[in-house]
């Protein structure tokens, strides 16, 4: 679902994003992560490689982003905020098991038939469950 992305300076100067070699490094990492990833899981993967990034620093950062439109927080727990690089619209499921976020393909709210009239500034579709491997597994 996420778009390719040839030129990630480009895309975040196209945002309004100054392209600071933080920001950049947090940009490729969201683009190159389908895991969803935290503030905390953003930090622990980029601290070695930029000795200088903090925990503040990511989430100013992410909240750049997702001010700019360029990446959305996905709220599936209510202790949990999660980052999402890919824009377009699409449902999350959550294993309660592994605790893996996955994308998956929902109609667009405009196919909506019982919203016709409305006028929709925001949506957010989230399911739980226990995905097919936890299931497997737990045979």
């Amino acid at each position: 679902m996420l778009k390719e992305i040839d030129n990630l300076e480009k895309y975040l100067r196209d945002a309004g994003i100054k392209p600071s070699i933080q920001r950049l490094k947090i940009f490729e990492y969201l683009v190159g992560s389908n895991s969803h990833p935290t503030v905390e899981s953003i930090y622990s993967a980029l601290s070695s490689q930029i000795p200088t990034l903090s925990k503040t620093t990511v989430y100013n950062t992410l909240k750049l982003f997702q001010q700019q439109g360029i990446v959305i927080i996905i709220n599936i727990e209510d202790n949990e905020t999660r980052f999402d690089a890919d824009i377009s619209y699409h449902g999350h499921f959550k294993c309660t098991v592994c605790k893996e976020v996955k994308d998956f393909p929902i109609p667009k709210h405009e196919q909506i038939e019982a919203l016709d009239g409305h006028d929709i500034s925001e949506s957010h579709f989230y399911i739980k469950g226990i995905c097919a491997k936890c299931k497997e597994l737990n045979k």
